[in-house]
């Protein structure tokens, strides 16, 4: 019986890589994970997002991000990719490897697929703790129209709520403003089974 060995990779190696392709990657502890390509559903979900986001927004001292943002992550360096994010107040960035990484995110947003939730629910989101400005979290389904709002409470601990109806509106407190799950699945059509 063999077992292959996964190849471990230098940072140095992996910006190399990430500099290089078309594709993003993430790198964990010598390990890089291919950020697959998007469905239909999910470039949908996360444009509908992003407009919505930045009409609500619109006269507000915060700005929405799209997935070309890199995050830094102090809990899983050097920086993650997420959906979508929103910054309060003053953008503050880190240049590093020719790119400005997000330093203080409040919201953050990422639409799963099945090859990503358990990572997006478990690991990612464990990780994106560690970004002290970050209180808020949601998880937008692209099968069903479902959303789970994780907020951040005064006292740390993270709450949540599930929205599966397309008349519910999410509030977002962190951002003074709600976004409709009418608007979030706007031209998504369902019954078909998202794979990336």
């Amino acid at each position: 019986m063999s077992t292959e060995r996964k190849q471990l990779y230098s940072l140095e190696e992996y910006l190399a890589l990430e500099r290089e392709s078309e594709v993003k990657y993430e790198y964990w502890n010598g390990e890089i994970f291919e950020m697959s390509g998007g469905t239909l559903s999910h470039d949908q979900i996360m444009g509908n997002i992003f407009d919505a986001l930045r009409v609500a927004l619109r006269g507000k001292d915060c700005r929405a991000f799209t997935n070309n943002m890199q995050i830094k992550v102090p809990a899983a360096p050097p920086y993650r990719y997420a959906d979508g994010s929103v910054v309060c107040g003053q953008v503050e960035v880190e240049r590093f490897n020719g790119n400005d990484l997000l330093l203080n995110p409040i919201l953050l947003v990422e639409v799963l697929s099945p090859s990503t939730e358990a990572f997006d629910r478990g690991d990612k989101f464990t990780y994106y703790k560690s970004i002290p400005s970050f209180r808020e979290y949601l998880l937008v389904a692209q099968h069903r129209p479902h959303i789970t709002h994780y907020i951040k409470q005064t006292d740390g601990k993270w709450d949540y709520e599930e929205s599966n109806d397309l008349t519910s509106n999410l509030v977002l407190p962190s951002v003074d403003c709600a976004l409709a799950l009418s608007e979030v699945y706007v031209g998504v059509e369902f019954g078909q089974e998202s794979q990336r």
